[in-house]
């Protein structure tokens, strides 16, 4: 407790709030038979404010100061993100081929986690590639969201389609070509498992054999294939960082705001509640004017073009090809209301491939 008291002084809070949380902390450990924080978690600390509330019947206000004070009683420390350099990207994503390569383009270009581009809803029906654009279905937090597909993976794509859509073909000749759905909806629609549009965008080589139905099938690929892949080309770029294919998605977090963009639309094409982690790449010169700060023109009356940092032209929810193909700008129409910059560089392989 005296080193829980330590820690709230030196963060400067009140004198009055110290007490508070203190009380709070001791009868959640008094409620768990004085069981050492450390052995506890979640369900432990749901269970004490399940009891103030229906035990206690204290108010709201109550309930969440307590839940305040064991927040801090298992705060976990922050740390910074693993962030690739811009030649570092070109590197690591040098030394891949084939699927793994273009699994890695797509982790930078779209900012997707691993699980979102094989385990979770990655299906054929899930890529816009006219409209350069993927969706994400029951990503982290059972949430959907959109976000960008870099121009230069639109043909590597298709041509992975067409090979996908050979095998699917195939295995429906073979009396196979069924994938599993989510939840129900294989009982709900039970031709949908074998049609196209259901089927991973990246599946394994091989058929597998459901235990329970005993029918064989198409899984995608096991998440530890790209993860090695992806180590060996760290290694063999000599790139001596605790990176792995999650820094793909830190990296484009972090090298569009490292040029001045929007963090506000950035946060939306990663589906976070909060970037703050990502603000330490802000710290780094920007290129802008010649005061050194980045040139953000503000928005006409009656005008529906906001200028961003890089490009004059691009416009509430549409998408604009950079010149040379560096990357591609994108508008929220929640940035655009709210009165934040357009994003005006989304990372493109194109650039390190």
């Amino acid at each position: 407790m005296d080193r829980y008291r330590e820690e709230l002084k030196v963060r400067h809070y009140a004198r009055r709030t110290i007490f508070t949380y203190a009380h709070w902390v001791r009868r959640f450990l008094r409620f768990h038979g004085m069981r050492h924080p450390r052995e506890m978690g979640k369900q432990e600390i749901n269970a004490f404010l399940s009891h103030l509330a229906t035990v206690g019947q204290v108010s709201a206000s109550t309930q969440n100061q307590a839940l305040s004070a064991l927040l801090f009683l298992n705060r976990q420390p922050k740390r910074l993100p693993v962030v690739f350099t811009v030649a570092e990207t070109r590197e690591v994503l040098q030394r891949l081929q084939g699927t793994e390569q273009l699994v890695a383009q797509m982790l930078y270009g779209s900012g997707l986690r691993l699980m979102e581009a094989l385990r979770l809803r990655l299906r054929v029906q899930d890529l816009d590639l006219q409209a350069r654009q993927l969706i994400v279905r029951s990503g982290k937090g059972d949430k959907d969201r959109v976000t960008v597909c870099p121009a230069s993976l639109m043909e590597p794509l298709q041509k992975h389609l067409l090979v996908v859509r050979q095998i699917h073909q195939a295995d429906l000749a073979a009396g196979r070509g069924r994938v599993v759905l989510p939840k129900a909806l294989g009982r709900k629609y039970p031709n949908a498992a074998s049609e196209w549009g259901w089927q991973w965008v990246f599946p394994q080589a091989h058929r597998w054999r459901d235990a329970r139905t005993r029918t064989e099938g198409r899984h995608h690929i096991d998440p530890s294939v790209i993860q090695k892949a992806v180590k060996r080309a760290i290694l063999r770029a000599g790139i001596n960082k605790p990176a792995s294919c999650h820094t793909f998605r830190h990296s484009f977090a972090t090298h569009p705001l490292e040029r001045g963009q929007d963090i506000r639309t950035i946060q939306e094409l990663l589906g976070h509640s909060d970037v703050k982690i990502y603000a330490c790449a802000e710290s780094r010169p920007l290129r802008g004017d010649e005061s050194g700060r980045p040139s953000v023109a503000n928005r006409t009356s009656g005008s529906r073009t906001r200028p961003c940092l890089r490009h004059p032209r691009a416009r509430v929810g549409k998408s604009l090809t950079l010149e040379g193909g560096q990357g591609m700008i994108m508008v929220s129409k929640a940035s655009y209301a709210a009165g934040a910059p357009c994003a005006g560089w989304i990372p493109d392989p194109s650039k390190y491939c």
